[in-house]
């Protein structure tokens, strides 16, 4: 990397910092090794080895660790106990991805948590967030304010079909789809598979790259630890998030937090069931960590519930990338794991 590159990522992380201080959010320093993780299908883990001093018998003693994927196993602690907006900027870690151009397996990401907020309000403090980033010249293709499109209008345009219907209907017609579109689809493909398939090859390719689009209103079929859209009818098979796209790149992912202690251990008992059979490299799983969100006592002894909130997750080498106008992740790297190779 040459030093101009080096001098404007630094420049952009500086500038980052200086927002999030400049409202008030509490920077944080999380551990990278954890004891468990979070379980998420839709990823891949590094596990390691803690080799612990011998026991009193001489006998040698290793417990597992695992790199986090995101700092948010740990983060989300911190805001039970206390209650504060929170960002910060760590290395995380996924394995089983291909390297080079969009994907590195040692990443820098941008975690924020905005207390008393949902996935909207998270999107206007994304939006300031660029527009304190981006510099003069940034192209419009970078620039707030960000267009906004539903998952379900993103299908109906790109895809030519209703999402909801035709999940309401079940693997059958979303796989019929896939074949109208000319996708393969191999039988052990669910539902979930099978829309990613079609968003993978279909929807994502198409979305516009002359502006930043903010995907709204995930499918509620697809696991993740974010609220239910409020609503009636069909809105009810969302989920409160967003993911923002730049230049046709995936660059943040946003949710309303679940808070509700219930859904959160219905979340680590059905992921966490798919993981273990399904997962690469199998990771410990806390079955109580949903006890985080049954609240704290306060100094008077009453119990206050975990706070509304909602976390944006931002990739800052792809955020690097879009601003320099780089094409590959390792390019804006300073040491790429295609270069170790």
């Amino acid at each position: 990397m040459d030093i101009e590159l080096l001098e404007e990522r630094g420049r952009i992380f500086r500038a980052i910092r200086s927002f999030f201080d400049s409202k008030g959010y509490l920077e944080v320093d999380t551990p990278i090794l954890a004891p468990h993780l979070i379980p998420e299908t839709c990823l891949e883990v590094f596990k390691t080895e803690y080799i612990l001093p011998p026991d009193s018998q001489g006998r040698s003693r290793k417990r597992d660790y695992y790199l986090v994927p995101s700092p948010e196993l740990w983060m989300k602690q911190l805001i039970a106990q206390h209650r504060r907006s929170l960002y910060q900027i760590s290395k995380c870690f996924r394995n089983g991805e291909s390297t080079g151009r969009l994907h590195s397996p040692e990443f820098t990401m941008l975690e924020y948590y905005t207390m008393e907020a949902d996935y909207r309000d998270s999107l206007a403090i994304t939006e300031e967030l660029f527009r304190a980033v981006l510099p003069k010249d940034a192209p419009s293709e970078l620039k707030p304010p960000f267009i906004q499109l539903s998952m379900e209008e993103a299908f109906k345009q790109y895809a030519g079909f209703s999402l909801y219907t035709v999940a309401a209907q079940g693997r059958p017609a979303m796989a019929e789809e896939a074949r109208r579109l000319g996708l393969p689809v191999p039988d052990f493909l669910d539902l979930g598979d099978l829309y990613n398939l079609i968003f993978v090859h279909t929807v994502e390719p198409r979305l516009l790259k002359e502006r930043p689009v903010a995907l709204m209103n995930y499918p509620a079929f697809v696991p993740c630890l974010a609220k239910n859209l409020e609503g009636t009818g069909k809105e009810t098979l969302a989920k409160e998030r967003w993911e923002l796209y730049v230049r046709g790149i995936e660059l943040a992912n946003c949710y309303t937090e679940e808070t509700d202690p219930d859904e959160v251990r219905r979340y680590f008992s059905t992921e966490g069931a798919k993981k273990q059979t399904s997962a690469l490299v199998p990771h410990q799983i806390d079955e109580q960590y949903w006890q985080v969100f049954q609240g704290r006592k306060d100094t008077q002894g009453q119990v206050q519930p975990f706070p509304a909130c909602s976390g944006v997750a931002m990739g800052l080498d792809r955020l690097v990338m879009a601003i320099t106008g780089r094409s590959t992740i390792d390019s804006v790297l300073p040491f790429p794991m295609t270069g170790n190779q």
